[in-house]
């Protein structure tokens, strides 16, 4: 049995989010594939995500003891750590990530957790575990040196030594002309046929 979670970025009302039509659509179809694993979702806004404060430092940076899996920032990293696979759905911000999916990266971005430093270098800690981002994009930006979420969210999972990383770009939704409806349709069908597999 595995243990997933499912991180949810987007401030929209329920309903409204693209990115989340095409998510729930996936976590949909992997529970049909995967009936027998735990799904925990992580909704960042319903959480109340904040940016790192200066009293949380001395935590973060410092030794690890049995009490760090309850301080209220620590206990995500270890959330993290526990989980064998990640669901990020954030739609594409200013050619990035909404601002509270990148504060959520600094609360599991934690040395002894998710990664260490050795004489070698930084080592990650996660390795043999999977994750997939789905993403809408006004846009098209596939291939583009200007998007930057996807990006980084890879770059970061691989530094935790993940490196199985799929990435379903539901783009073009604000393009004016293009069939919204299909272009949604295409992509739970990639959803679909990737639920299979993760």
């Amino acid at each position: 049995m595995s243990k997933v979670l499912y991180i949810k970025a987007n401030i929209k009302e329920e309903g409204q989010s693209r990115t989340f039509q095409v998510s729930d659509h996936f976590v949909e179809m992997y529970k049909k594939n995967h009936p027998e694993d735990e799904i925990i979702t992580l909704d960042l806004y319903k959480e109340g995500i904040d940016f790192l404060r200066p009293q949380d430092l001395d935590s973060v940076f410092g030794p690890k003891t049995e009490e760090s899996k309850q301080h209220p920032v620590l206990k995500y990293a270890y959330q993290f750590q526990e989980a064998d696979k990640y669901i990020f759905a954030a739609p594409m911000w200013n050619l990035s990530m909404p601002a509270i999916l990148k504060a959520y990266l600094d609360y599991v971005s934690v040395t002894g957790i998710t990664f260490r430093y050795t004489a070698q270098g930084p080592q990650g800690l996660l390795e043999n575990k999977k994750a997939i981002h789905i993403t809408a994009r006004g846009g098209v930006y596939e291939r583009s040196e200007v998007e930057m979420g996807d990006r980084y969210l890879r770059t970061l999972l691989n530094f935790f030594g993940v490196y199985d990383i799929s990435t379903i770009a539901i783009e073009g939704l604000d393009v004016i002309g293009n069939d919204i409806e299909n272009i949604l349709s295409s992509s739970k069908e990639k959803a679909k046929k990737l639920a299979g597999t993760f």
